[in-house]
């Protein structure tokens, strides 16, 4: 447990002080507001106009609905980006400095490695999705809402974001490249999209159950509408346990080959 906090303390001291991660925080504090602040004005348009409620869905008129779920779902596809950029010099960048000989020759476990790493990502993500919450917030002082679903929601986007960043670790763990690193980690945060859509073009019904299952769209697309299943959190640590295992293995492995 010493040895987790240690790497998790360097990694988050690394990330707190690096130009790249206050750069992104702006960029994505930049195209928030101005994203939220076009669906805001969208959503008060159609409120105001009883003329143009009557064609609307009750999705339209819902402010969970029209707001914030595409708020929360711009946030998603920036992490599919977001994550990379800050988790692809975790090890890559290690192993080409040659401080990655340091750490495998310390007394710290390849398992306190891999998790200091992936709870100091996980934390820096965790600050940068707080900052998406600024606008429910601002929201909430000129409009009537239950937090519940919001919450639910953010919740969900959190989840997601702790799969990208094990996947996203395992990748850096493959390559003394960081560039590299990084195109190989939005692949893989792309790929599980495209991974849970096939269950679409699939006519078995046992194999469209199992798509169903491992379908990431699926899982996250009930907390997105503010309802809470354990199975799908059971996916989500699963998928996680799994990510942060194989880079534990690969970190083992070159401890065994130097």
């Amino acid at each position: 447990m010493k040895g987790t906090l240690v790497i998790y303390k360097k990694e988050l001291a690394s990330f707190f002080i690096s130009p790249l991660f206050y750069f992104i925080a702006f960029m994505v504090t930049f195209l928030l507001s101005i994203m939220f602040t076009i669906t805001l004005d969208k959503f008060s348009f159609l409120a105001a106009n009883p003329m143009m409620q009557m064609g609307a869905s009750t999705q339209q008129l819902n402010i969970h609905y029209a707001v914030f779920l595409p708020h929360l779902s711009m946030v998603n596809l920036m992490l599919i980006f977001l994550v990379p950029a800050l988790s692809m010099r975790l090890l890559a960048e290690e192993k080409k400095m040659r401080t990655f000989d340091l750490l495998l020759t310390s007394p710290v476990t390849s398992t306190a490695i891999i998790l200091g790493k992936f709870l100091a990502t996980l934390t820096t993500l965790l600050a940068m999705i707080t900052l998406s919450m600024i606008y429910p917030l601002v929201t909430r002082q000129i409009a009537e809402f239950s937090w519940a679903p919001t919450l639910i929601a953010v919740f969900g986007i959190f989840l997601v974001s702790a799969v990208y960043a094990a996947m996203d670790l395992f990748a850096s763990s493959l390559t003394d490249n960081a560039l590299v690193a990084f195109i190989v980690s939005v692949v893989f945060n792309l790929g599980i999209w495209f991974f849970g859509a096939f269950n679409e073009s699939i006519d078995s019904p046992v194999a469209k159950k199992i798509f169903e299952h491992v379908s990431l769209t699926n899982h996250l697309g009930g907390l997105l509408e503010g309802t809470f299943r354990t199975n799908g959190l059971v996916f989500f640590l699963s998928l996680i346990f799994l990510f942060c295992f194989l880079a534990e293995r690969v970190v083992e492995s070159s401890r065994w080959r130097d």
